[in-house]
């Protein structure tokens, strides 16, 4: 094996979204920058997640959304295309090809090697690359850790030994399978067994506990409603006790609780149980840290190493698993690093500074792509009350002239979480279609801090369907 040195200012472990984002900040403030990718320079939003997942929504949505409204509805005569469907959610990955990705890392002065890295020493990054040679390279100031999650499997027995679809192969599927059963009831979960359910699968949705757990319960419900509308068969509260092959296809084995046990089958099995931090393999316990415990200060960079020239960012880090969020987080990084090795920044980054990913804490911004939507920013009532504040709920459904005439029997909720000794809104929930669109202003509101005396000054158009806020605040006492 041939052998090279190389040297560098930043050295960025992962290319994908978050690791393009701190490499793109760190090479624009002029220090020298190398990206390290194993996979698709652009990584797994751009091909196998966020995108192609949406690509995969957003048919059925629209077509739901015409016959939602009289008039449209008359003039809707047939079914999906599904090779359509199929050849636009291709359009979106860009056939699973990462030139235009590749272009725009070396149009912005970053040095690409494609290969697996590992922590080699202090400062020093060690890449067995793709064509058989290996290369060490020296960080003068930092190395970043964007690599990612990697999907969990949970301990059911004879899952094991089963070739069954991860998310990957669901978002990259060449086709539909006649039916199909879906292992878990999170955000993954529940957006592909729509998007399969109206691309014409039979789907069933076994979820061990909740549907959405992580969202209010109103909101849950919406969506339950809206996957059993498209024919899903939700089974929630309901452990699977074994997974087998079949003749036709798989073969789950579950108990309800209390319940007897019953079996469901299906052409495939997609296994969608959540993901952990992809750290296993990168030399973190050589460096006497525990992957699974890696502790960040506000700008990702990794406490407990001398030198403080570690980093982690995006999924890696072990905090929200959202794209958008970890893009945000590589951005502070990026920007911290710059500012440490130009002697701009000396510790720990002031919250809301450039170089502080304060949002973490307390406004992070989510949505579920189901119809119905989902869109949620900033903390709960029990999140908030376990924090200590002293908060107060208003929720109400989304009743007003612009869902009404958005479609036919729209049916949605909201929800305000009000700290009440500061009056801000610490919270918001949005259920309902297209209800995505909403969530920027409450995140902007919940960043900002924005008195509810003030807020009351932020009329909202009429006839849209941001006058649910006008009814929040009515209904709060403004």
């Amino acid at each position: 094996m041939t052998e090279q040195t190389l040297t560098a200012d930043v050295v960025v472990i992962g290319a994908g979204a978050v690791g393009e984002n701190v490499a793109g900040r760190t090479a624009h403030a002029g220090l020298d920058t190398i990206l390290v990718e194993r996979d698709l320079v652009g990584g797994e939003c751009s091909y196998w997640a966020c995108m192609p997942s949406k690509a995969l929504l957003r048919s059925g949505t629209a077509l739901q959304a015409a016959r939602s409204v009289k008039g449209a509805r008359e003039a809707v005569t047939g079914q999906l295309d599904v090779k359509a469907v199929l050849r636009r959610r291709d359009g979106f990955t860009s056939h699973w090809n990462d030139e235009s990705q590749v272009r725009w890392v070396h149009d912005a002065g970053i040095r690409l090697l494609r290969g697996t890295a590992r922590l080699s020493g202090v400062r020093e990054v060690a890449v067995d690359g793709t064509d058989g040679a290996r290369t060490r390279i020296q960080a003068r100031h930092a190395v970043v850790l964007a690599t990612g999650s990697a999907p969990t499997v949970p301990p059911v027995e004879g899952l094991d030994t089963l070739e069954f679809w991860g998310t990957r192969e669901a978002t990259a599927a060449g086709g539909i399978p006649e039916s199909l059963l879906v292992l878990g009831g999170g955000v993954s979960g529940a957006e592909l067994a729509q998007a399969y359910a109206r691309l014409g699968a039979r789907v069933t949705l076994v979820a061990r506990r909740d549907l959405l757990g992580n969202y209010p319960e109103p909101a849950r419900r919406l969506v339950e409603q809206g996957l059993r509308a498209d024919g899903v068969d939700v089974r929630l509260n309901t452990g699977t006790r074994r997974a087998d092959r079949t003749a036709g296809g798989f073969r789950l084995e579950l108990a309800a609780d209390g319940g007897t046990p019953e079996q469901v089958e299906g052409a495939r099995l997609l296994v969608a149980t959540g993901r952990k931090p992809a750290l296993a393999g990168l030399g973190l316990e050589d460096l006497g840290l525990e992957p699974e415990r890696l502790r960040l200060d506000p700008s990702g960079q990794v406490r407990g190493i001398d030198g403080g020239w570690l980093y982690a960012a995006g999924d890696a880090s072990g905090k929200v698993q959202l794209t958008h969020q970890g893009k945000y987080q590589g951005r502070a990084a990026g920007d911290a690093i710059a500012a440490r090795a130009a002697g701009q920044l000396d510790g720990e980054p002031e919250p809301w500074s450039p170089w502080a990913a304060t949002a973490d804490e307390a406004a992070v911004p989510s949505v579920v792509f189901t119809d119905p939507e989902v869109a949620m920013v900033g903390l709960g009532a029990d999140r908030a009350r376990e924090r200590g504040l002293e908060v107060s709920t208003t929720d109400l459904p989304i009743s007003v002239a612009g869902s009404s005439l958005h479609a036919d029997g729209y049916t949605g909720w909201a929800q305000m979480v009000v700290d009440e000794q500061r009056k801000v809104v610490v919270g918001m929930t949005f259920a309902g279609p297209d209800v995505a669109e909403l969530l920027h202003a409450a995140t902007i509101a919940v960043v900002g801090q924005v008195p509810l005396d003030r807020l009351w000054h932020a009329v909202p158009s009429y006839p849209t369907i941001s006058e649910v806020w006008l009814r929040l605040l009515e209904q709060y006492g403004l």
